[in-house]
């Protein structure tokens, strides 16, 4: 079961059987505003060039998708603020689900706030149908982080976005029994699948960049560090 899928998420998700995963849990693109009302300085382009692949956030058929495969809807996703009310209204308000609104937030933000207040801020919502157990400690269910940008992540895995693992470790650990599956449809540089695996989880990945499948690869192998 545990395997890292090269591909573009929708195409590949049609192709995994429907009620196989127990899990989904993932950071996809951001919607996000890059230009207009002077929101970031010259020394912040650089940090805008990383975000300009991924901002345009996601299409709604990739979540349909995800309800499809997964056994009951149980899925974590990292978003924008700007994503927040329609994620709301697909599985609040359409689907029934329960929901936490999970923060990280950056003591060190990128200080980019010239007509805006700071990006310090990260959300995940949490979604799940009624009769969804969450398991895990006092330790582990924590509803927000504080913790600096996890820039030596950056730097060693090469990407712009990654996530610090031991949240996305405690999020499996909570909403997961070993064995179970645990999906994540835009895998990056495999934070997900890497907590799976060090939890007794089985993983599916889905990424379309072939440069961060290597990454997530790397990572992976029992020798890396």
């Amino acid at each position: 079961m545990n395997t890292i899928i090269h591909g573009d998420c929708i195409k590949e998700l049609k192709t995994l059987k429907a009620n196989s995963v127990d899990l989904v849990c993932t950071d996809p693109p951001y919607e996000i505003a890059t230009t207009g009302g002077g929101i970031y300085k010259q020394a912040d382009k650089g940090y805008i060039k990383q975000l300009s692949p991924i901002k345009d956030g996601f299409d709604e058929c990739i979540l349909a998708e995800c309800i499809r495969v997964m056994k009951r809807i149980n899925i974590y996703l990292f978003c924008s603020k700007k994503q927040i009310p329609a994620l709301l209204q697909f599985f609040v308000t359409k689907h029934g689900c329960n929901f936490d609104l999970l923060t990280w937030h950056k003591s060190n933000p990128v200080p980019a706030c010239g007509n805006k207040y700071l990006s310090d801020t990260e959300f995940i919502l949490f979604f799940r149908e009624p009769g969804v157990r969450l398991y895990g400690t006092f330790h582990t269910k924590l509803t927000y982080y504080v913790t600096p940008l996890n820039q030596s992540d950056k730097r060693m895995h090469g990407h712009p976005t990654i996530k610090p693992l031991h949240i996305v470790s405690n999020f499996i650990l909570n909403s997961t029994k070993p064995g179970d599956v645990v999906l994540d449809p835009f895998l990056g540089s495999g934070t997900t699948a890497l907590a799976a695996r060090t939890l007794d989880r089985r993983y599916i990945g889905i990424e379309r960049e072939g440069r961060y499948i290597d990454i997530a690869n790397a990572r992976l192998r029992p020798t890396h560090t």
